[in-house]
């Protein structure tokens, strides 16, 4: 189950207390105070990690906590820093305050490390509070508490390339022909119930790219009808959009209405979204209808590149492959690179 939601308890660990002590040596009958501070609480940070790809691993995880500072000791001895903690989250998630509805960070970039709680400072050690008037003090300080908060976590899915369209349009299976990501295909509404991700390899260039599969997009998603916003925020940072239509017109449906729909509840949603470099994928090309389909789109939409595609007969996916690389990359795409090794 692909989780892009969840909800987290943190705290940082609190600072460790000053110690009262004095120095007690044969011979050295008044030694004085010798107390050390105590050790500072652990932090709590955020680090971006593109080795996962959602929140699974924070579904139940009621609390994150980092240790507690450790107490000062004798000898001047500084109690023991607390460890702090690495959140590891994939890129793309926003730490949102729960109480102020704050954002607090968002992760982007691999290795992406933001302080989320600071933990507490130690106590002062009773050595700091001599002087020539009080010559064995017992005072000493606590450790002050590490920062606390309830975070929900959001992601939106980083990918060069989000793959949009009605149910039963194709996306799975065109997800399954060129990537490596394998969804579940059947002949009903709403097989994709989650965001798939694949990677698009291109060995003659060394290159890879990320292509994420957005369910559930019908009339009225952008008020959250069907699967509705629940996942029109994964497209929110991809480079280009592919809009996949059946041109069988099966059911009835005619492919320039579904374009219109899905092209209007994008802009509902957020109008950069029509800034961002469209292709539409023409699915079902080896069905009779789909020629006479295609030539009334065209003329309805001579403004949108269309390339033909089937994904049973396998008719334009190379094609299809090659303008999403193109795309992207006119479009400051970073293509990842990867090796054969």
């Amino acid at each position: 189950m692909f989780i892009d939601e969840a909800q987290i308890s943190m705290k940082a660990g609190d600072g460790g207390n000053g110690s009262a002590s004095f120095r007690r040596e044969k011979f050295i009958p008044f030694g004085g105070p010798d107390g050390g501070d105590g050790g500072n609480g652990g932090s709590v940070y955020a680090l971006c990690d593109e080795n996962l790809t959602d929140l699974e691993a924070y579904r139940f995880t009621p609390q994150i906590q980092a240790k507690n500072g450790g107490k000062g000791l004798g000898r001047n001895k500084t109690g023991a820093n607390g460890a702090d903690v690495d959140v590891h989250l994939p890129p793309g998630t926003i730490l949102i305050n729960a109480e102020t509805g704050m954002a607090a960070a968002e992760l982007l970039k691999h290795g992406e490390r933001v302080l989320i709680l600071r933990g507490g400072k130690g106590g002062l050690g009773n050595t700091h509070f001599k002087s020539s008037t009080n010559r064995a003090p017992r005072q000493f300080t606590e450790g002050t508490e590490g920062e606390q908060g309830v975070f929900n976590l959001v992601l939106k899915t980083i990918a060069d390339a989000g793959l949009v369209g009605f149910p039963n349009a194709g996306k799975s299976s065109l997800m399954n022909l060129i990537t490596f990501g394998r969804p579940k295909v059947g002949a009903y509404p709403f097989t994709t119930l989650q965001v798939n991700v694949g990677i698009i390899e291109y060995p003659e260039t060394y290159d890879r790219l990320i292509l994420a599969d957005i369910p559930g997009i019908i009339d009225g998603a952008s008020e959250n009808r069907g699967l509705g916003l629940k996942f029109l925020r994964h497209i929110e940072r991809c480079k280009m959009l592919l809009i996949m239509l059946d041109m069988a017109g099966e059911d009835g449906r005619k492919p320039e209405d579904d374009y219109a729909t899905l092209v209007k509840e994008l802009s509902l949603y957020d109008k950069k979204m029509l800034e961002k470099p469209v292709v539409v994928a023409a699915n079902k090309m080896d069905e009779p209808a789909a020629a006479e389909n295609l030539k009334r789109f065209c003329k309805k939409y001579p403004q949108v590149e269309v390339l033909p595609i089937s994904c049973l007969s396998e008719e334009g996916i190379g094609e299809l492959k090659g303008k999403i690389y193109s795309v992207c990359k006119s479009a400051g795409g970073s293509a990842r690179q990867f090796s054969f090794d």
